[in-house]
C-alpha cells in the first residue's frame, strides 16, 4: 500500500469520525436516599468539616431551618436544628453556638441556614415525593460570603414533618420575600458567593420573629405579641410571618377586635400580591370542614373579611380547591372543585352581590406544597383553598 493510499484512508476515516453523531452524554443517577438521621450526619459533616472560614473560633448562630416548600418549621427541622447543635458541641468545638438573637448577631457570627424539602428522587416533576432533600448553608458576615454547603437524601421512613403549633395555628399560608431570600441563601447558592442582601437586612427582624414564634409555642401570648410588634418597627420587619403572629397572640387573649384586624391585615396583604392561601381544612375526601370546633370557630369570620375586603377593593376572585395526593385524578379533580364550590356559596351567603366577581375552580393534586398524601396534619396544606386576584 503506497503513502498515498494510506493518507486517502486516514482522511476518510477523519471525516467519518467527524460526521458520527456525538456520544449523548447520560445524566447522573439520582443519589440513594439514605436513613435520615445518616443523610443529616453526611450533610453536617460535610458543612463543618469543610467550611473555609478564618480563625481558631467562630461564632455561630442557627436561623431555625425550615421545609423549602411550605417555609414552616417542623417537628422534622426542630430535630435537626438540635442534633446539629448536639454534633457541633461533640465534634466541632471550633465553632461556638450562639443564640439567634441581636447580641450575636451584632458580632457578624456566621449563620447556618437549612432547608429540609420533600422530593420525588428521580426527578419527576408530579411524582410522589418518595424523599428528603437537607441543605445545609453557612453564611460568615464577617466576609459577606458563602463558606460552606452540606446537602444529602433521606428516606422518608420515621420522618415526622408535622408543623410546629405557630405554622399548624397559622390561618394562612404565604411565601414572602423573607422566605423567598432565606431558601436562596440555602438552596440558590455556591461557595463563594456573597450573602443576599435582602436576607442580611432582615437578620434581626428575624431574630425578634423566631422569639415570637417560641413565646406563643409555650403560651406566653403576651410577649409573644410584644416582639412581633418590635419586629415590624425593624428593617425587613414587614413580614408575613408578622401579621401571622400577630393575628395568633390577639386570638389566643381573646381580642377579639384585634383580631379582626390583623386578620384584615392579612387579607389586605394577599390581596395586594394577587394570591391569598387561607387554611380552610377539609376532611380527607370530602367536602366538609374538619371536625375540630377549635380549627374552624374563626371560619365564618375569615369568610366574612374575604368577601368585605375583596368588595371594598373591587376585587375579583378565582376560588381554587385542592387536593392531597391520593385516590385517582379525576376524582380529585372533582372534588377540589366542589370545595371550591363549597367556600364559594359560603362567602355569597353574606355578599350576595359578589356572584359576578367569583369564579370556583380546582386543581386536584396538581399543585400539592407538601405532597406525602398522609391526609394528617403534616400535608394539611395540600386539602386548602387558595383565592387568586383575577380580572374581572
Amino acid at each position: 500500500m503506497t503513502g498515498l493510499v494510506r493518507f486517502k484512508i486516514a482522511m476518510i476515516g477523519l471525516a467519518l469520525l467527524a460526521g458520527a453523531p456525538a456520544a449523548i452524554a447520560q445524566p447522573p443517577p439520582p443519589p440513594t436516599p439514605v436513613p435520615f438521621a445518616d443523610a443529616l450526619r453526611k450533610a453536617a459533616d460535610d458543612l463543618f468539616g469543610k467550611a473555609t472560614v478564618s480563625g481558631d473560633k467562630v461564632n455561630l448562630v442557627i436561623d431555625p431551618l425550615i421545609d423549602a416548600a411550605s417555609g414552616a418549621q417542623s417537628a422534622a427541622t426542630r430535630s435537626m436544628q438540635a442534633t446539629l447543635m448536639e454534633m457541633v458541641k461533640a465534634n466541632y468545638p471550633r465553632f461556638t453556638v450562639l443564640p439567634f438573637d441581636s447580641e450575636a448577631l451584632a458580632s457578624k457570627p456566621v449563620v447556618l441556614v437549612g432547608t429540609f424539602t420533600a422530593v420525588n428522587n428521580q426527578g419527576v416533576a408530579d411524582g410522589p415525593r418518595d424523599a428528603y432533600r437537607i441543605c445545609l448553608t453557612l453564611a460568615d458576615l464577617k466576609s459577606n460570603s458563602i463558606v460552606s454547603k452540606g446537602v444529602s437524601r433521606a428516606r422518608p421512613e420515621g420522618v415526622d414533618t408535622t408543623p410546629t403549633l405557630y405554622f399548624q395555628d397559622s390561618p394562612l399560608w404565604a411565601k414572602d420575600q423573607a422566605t423567598d431570600s432565606y431558601i436562596k441563601v440555602c438552596q440558590g447558592t455556591k461557595l463563594g458567593d456573597p450573602i443576599d442582601p435582602a436576607y442580611v437586612e432582615k437578620l434581626t427582624a428575624n431574630a425578634l420573629i423566631n422569639d415570637g414564634i417560641l413565646a406563643y409555642e409555650t403560651q406566653h401570648f403576651r410577649e409573644a405579641l410584644a416582639f412581633y410588634r418590635a419586629a415590624r418597627k425593624l428593617p425587613g420587619g414587614e413580614q408575613h410571618r408578622v401579621r401571622i403572629g400577630t393575628y395568633l397572640a390577639a386570638s389566643k387573649l381573646a381580642r377579639r377586635e384585634d383580631m379582626v384586624d390583623a386578620f384584615g391585615d392579612l387579607i389586605d396583604y394577599g390581596l395586594a400580591t394577587d394570591r391569598l392561601m387561607v387554611k380552610l381544612l377539609f376532611k380527607p375526601g370530602t367536602t366538609q370542614f374538619v371536625d375540630d370546633r377549635q380549627i374552624t370557630d374563626p371560619y365564618p369570620m375569615w369568610l366574612s373579611q374575604i368577601a368585605t375586603r375583596s368588595r371594598q377593593k373591587g376585587a375579583c376572585l378565582e376560588i381554587v380547591g385542592h387536593t392531597s395526593h391520593t385516590g385517582l385524578p379525576q376524582v380529585n379533580e372533582r372534588l377540589s372543585t366542589l370545595r371550591a364550590q363549597f367556600v364559594m356559596d359560603l362567602l355569597l351567603t353574606g355578599a350576595p352581590d359578589n356572584r359576578g366577581r367569583m369564579i370556583a375552580t380546582g386543581r386536584g393534586y396538581k399543585e400539592n406544597l407538601v405532597g406525602t398524601g398522609k391526609d394528617d396534619a403534616s400535608d394539611a396544606l395540600d386539602r386548602r383553598v387558595e383565592f387568586k386576584v383575577i380580572g374581572c
